[in-house]
């Protein structure tokens, strides 16, 4: 198959509009080729919560037309002279949230890119979808038939694990292992996932998986302990039915992971859950930003706030052998392409259990 076979078609953003279910399917000019690149036939795409806030332009001015998706499983279909990473004709391979960075081509030399940090690359950090490379070009996602990304940025998917499974692992599933693997999740410590929903579901089983002592899932109500528990969590605490939960449960968390994205969240009431030392991390990004608090829990027990960013390609390399060796996988519901508008707007509705992927049929969704 050479370049001129296929041809580039997705379901486009036009609009903030389109996020309420108006995308239109059309033909985009992905990035001019280079010889670093890959081009992917997409075969899954996972649907996650940034692109709604991207279609609706929530996180600042959308590059419009604008198609998103970037937790994108596919085929090579073809590869250029000067890739490196051994990824060749056929290969199963999958693109996270970010497609490239300076990789040190901006003043030489870059910390993050050099220490395999390249998602905290501060010189150019390129969305896979809504961002501009190097070259010019824009990055168009994986609501669509082709994806071509830079080679540095793609991951081969392990054979042991589906592509419907690996699809949101590359988004949702990274940027709940990285912060976790990061700030010393296992044997030892306990581990609270904030929110149960696509992020956190993915928390509570990385927690087990690498050996935390006790996982507990903070959440408004009960609704979800069933699956909490199903999920491996070891306690459950409901906030909007426990009148006491801040002094029933307090000091008694190491390392808080927040996946909510709401400014009205009880910031006060997690940080009191905290034993001395222990560590907040915030992964849900509010449009709005995120709540005041009091500052008496980081004077009075040292607690430390922090935040974490998606996760680097070698992350996601290790996150799949981790998933593959522990079992690991998402829950997920698996929906045609052509269907896409009626799935963001379910998505919206808080309705996947517990991601949403988008499949490509036989045919593809050219024929929409």
């Amino acid at each position: 198959m050479t370049a001129t076979d296929y041809k580039f078609e997705g379901w486009l953003g036009l609009d903030a509009s389109s996020a309420d279910g108006k995308m239109v399917w059309g033909e985009f000019e992905p990035k001019p080729w280079e010889e670093t690149d890959v081009d992917i036939k997409v075969t899954h795409c996972g649907i996650c919560g940034s692109d709604l806030h991207t279609l609706r332009s929530g996180w600042g001015p959308t590059l419009y037309p604008c198609c998103v998706g970037h937790e994108i499983v596919g085929t090579v279909v073809r590869v250029g002279s000067e890739v490196k990473n051994g990824l060749k004709l056929g290969d199963r391979v999958g693109v996270g949230a970010q497609s490239d960075s300076c990789m040190n081509r901006i003043n030489g030399d870059c910390e993050a890119c050099s220490s395999g940090n390249e998602n905290y690359c501060q010189n150019k950090h390129v969305g896979t979808y809504n961002g501009v490379y190097l070259n010019g070009g824009k990055s168009y996602g994986g609501y669509a038939t082709y994806n071509r990304s830079p080679s540095n940025f793609v991951v081969k998917i392990p054979d042991g694990i589906s592509s419907a499974e690996a699809a949101p692992m590359l988004c949702g599933g990274v940027t709940t292992y990285a912060p976790l693997k990061h700030h010393g999740a296992g044997p030892g410590k306990t581990v609270g996932i904030i929110g149960l929903g696509g992020l956190g579901h993915f928390g509570v089983m990385w927690a087990k998986a690498l050996g935390a002592d006790k996982v507990v899932v903070i959440s408004r109500s009960g609704v979800k302990k069933e699956d909490a528990f199903k999920m491996g969590a070891d306690q459950f605490i409901a906030t909007a039915e426990e009148e006491d939960w801040t002094s029933k449960y307090k000091s008694t968390i190491d390392l808080l992971l927040c996946t909510v994205s709401d400014t009205r969240m009880p910031v006060a009431g997690y940080l009191s859950l905290l034993k001395m030392d222990g560590t907040f991390i915030q992964v849900g990004l509010p449009d709005d930003g995120f709540p005041t608090f009091q500052q008496k829990p980081l004077i009075f027990k040292r607690v430390k706030i922090t935040g974490s960013l998606i996760g680097s390609p070698n992350d996601i390399r290790e996150m799949f052998a981790l998933a593959e060796e522990k079992g690991v996988r998402p829950w997920i519901s698996v929906i045609g392409m052509k269907d896409a508008n009626k799935a963001i707007l379910d998505f919206e509705d808080g309705k996947p259990r517990y991601r949403f992927v988008l499949e490509n049929q036989e045919n593809g969704a050219a024929r929409l």
